[in-house]
């Protein structure tokens, strides 16, 4: 007979998710699903606020990655008032969300990656944990702790508050960055610079442990996309999209934010809540792709700093063309840490950084704005409708989990056919299914949000397990 795995909840991810895994009466894989099981109203319950509200409201969708839904947030607004920010405040803006993406990836290296790279995917699960790497791995254990104080502190420096800011407002930031403030992120830098060189280091030497991970792990030819900069250096806030194929070849180039929604699209599949981006032009799922530190490295012909660049070139050494594995995001994040640490300090070095001049006021100049972002899991997008008064009328968010919704799916099915045999598994062959999902570090409270009705399953079960009532809104 057929058979169902299920594995309930999926650990060590950002949000509530499973994994269901069908077998046939032969016992072999025939499919399997990723699940996002919750989902979050922020589009429907931002509408009638003032649009100016809109980034502080944003920010309350994500503890992670608060940073990048405020900048994109800001950036809808201020197409909404047509006013270019302050470059001081572009400056700061850069900043801030480099520092969330260093602790954000820190985080996802260390505390949710790193108990099955580290420790090693057949590990106790009692210790397979942040603890366990701790108690192991001194070393490494504190280099995770201090690469997130390090980004923490900094968005606290900035923003007044480690979680949630409110200092990015449209028009730019509320209040500048002091020499004070500025002295002590730079007292800071050199102790990051020492975390990122143990974190690369360590992951270096066991890397090529992972031969049979890297073959299974969502590793398959896809389109990569990403924010790049005119000199085709990495970027993170501003910038515009370039798509490119399996082979690297651009498809798309210089999309802004105003012209993401005429190519991009979103389907809906009925087994999650998370939607499945994909490029129009190529329809779904062909028109699928994948976002975030891989992307963004695939992508990128320069880091633009010099560390950063000689690791980019060992990185992009890994394949003759693009790198496919997802396992290697692990990899990507460790690079981009190391650059977000360098860009950072070139920041500060600016001759303008502590100008007071950091916000430009406006009112509604149109009745519809975009902004995007580069998020640590990829790219955001923002897409907001008001009135004449401002009040919001309609909103969609495009979030970096969903554009690599149809990936992390396709990863899940690779990887349970590889390890699911006759029906035969064990504990550690299914956490590498999970891991799969991890490589992708999903932020799954972030991708659920509902845009009109959407696909609603409810069951209501008597104890004995029979299903007493159903009710299906398609």
């Amino acid at each position: 007979m057929s058979q169902t795995i299920t594995i309930d909840p999926v650990t060590r991810l950002e949000g509530h998710g499973k994994i269901t895994i069908q077998l046939n009466d032969k016992g072999e894989v025939e499919d399997a699903h990723f699940h996002v099981t919750q989902v979050r109203g922020f589009e429907r319950f931002s509408e009638g606020r003032p649009f100016y509200e809109m980034p502080s409201l944003m920010a309350r969708i994500c503890g992670i990655c608060p940073v990048s839904h405020l900048i994109a947030s800001a950036k809808a607004c201020e197409a909404i008032m047509s006013v270019r920010i302050p470059h001081t405040a572009a400056q700061l803006r850069r900043m801030l969300n480099l520092a969330q993406m260093v602790q954000s990836h820190a985080l996802s290296f260390f505390y949710l990656a790193s108990p099955d790279l580290l420790l090693g995917m057949e590990a106790d699960v009692k210790v397979r944990n942040i603890l366990g790497v701790a108690a192991a791995k001194p070393e490494l254990g504190r280099a995770g702790v201090g690469l997130r104080r390090f980004g923490q502190s900094i968005i606290e420096l900035l923003g007044d508050k480690r979680v949630h800011p409110g200092w990015v407002v449209p028009g730019g930031v509320t209040e500048p960055l002091s020499s004070e403030k500025r002295d002590k992120i730079l007292a800071m830098i050199p102790e990051a610079y020492a975390n990122t060189g143990v974190a690369l280091g360590a992951y270096k030497q066991i890397a090529d442990t992972f031969k049979q991970e890297i073959e299974v792990f969502a590793n398959f030819p896809s389109n990569y996309l990403s924010l790049i900069n005119e000199d085709e250096s990495i970027e993170f806030t501003d910038g515009a999209l370039r798509l490119v194929d399996e082979g690297g070849k651009i498809i798309e180039d210089g999309m802004t934010a105003a012209r993401f929604p005429e190519v991009i699209g979103e389907a809906v599949e009925p087994y999650s809540y998370t939607k499945f981006a994909y490029y129009k032009p190529l329809g779904y799922p062909d028109g699928s792709y994948r976002v975030g530190p891989l992307a963004r490295l695939n992508i990128v012909k320069t880091m633009g700093t010099a560390k950063a660049e000689k690791e980019l070139a060992e990185f992009k050494g890994l394949a003759a063309g693009l790198v496919t594995s997802s396992f290697h995001y692990h990899h990507a994040r460790l690079v981009e840490i190391l650059y977000g640490i360098e860009k950072i300090e070139e920041i500060l070095s600016d001759p303008r950084i502590l100008d007071k001049h950091v916000r430009a006021t406006a009112g509604v100049n149109r009745l519809e704005g975009t902004g995007q972002a580069e998020a640590p899991r990829g790219v955001l997008h923002h897409h907001y409708k008001v009135d004449e008064d401002g009040k919001m009328t309609w909103a969609n968010l495009v979030i970096a989990t969903g554009q690599n919704n149809k990936a992390m799916n396709l990863g899940v099915l690779q990887a349970a056919k590889h390890y699911v045999k006759d029906g035969k598994f064990t504990e550690g062959m299914l956490n590498r299914v999970e891991a799969v999902v991890r490589t992708f570090d999903p932020c799954l409270s972030c991708s659920s949000h509902a845009a009109g009705q959407m696909p609603l399953l409810l069951e209501l079960v008597a104890s004995d397990g029979d299903v007493v009532d159903r009710v299906v809104r398609d």
